[in-house]
């Protein structure tokens, strides 16, 4: 019998897109977010920026991906990279 190493997931998934890929095994995602301001009623778009840990270095800029929150893996990165959604259009 082969034992697999499984990681679990904390159960929070999130899309956004790569905006950076330029940290070793490691790319940087802004998710958006849509919220309804308590005063005004006008939906406004939040953004945050979060570092996501990507092993086999398969995501690049501009791709669209799926991450799932996860244990911390080192001081800003709480997050792992589930699927590719999208690739990006390379000109």
């Amino acid at each position: 019998m082969t034992e697999e190493k499984v990681e679990k997931s904390l159960g929070h998934t999130l899309t956004g897109v790569v905006v950076s890929d330029k940290m070793d095994k490691t790319i940087t995602v802004l998710v958006e977010r849509r919220v309804k301001h308590p005063l005004y009623g006008k939906y406004v778009v939040k953004t945050n920026k979060v570092h996501v840990r990507d092993a086999a270095e398969e995501a690049s800029e501009g791709d669209t991906v799926q991450i799932s929150a996860t244990r911390p893996v080192s001081k800003t990165v709480h997050w792992k990279l589930d699927k590719i959604v999208k690739k990006a259009v390379k000109i």
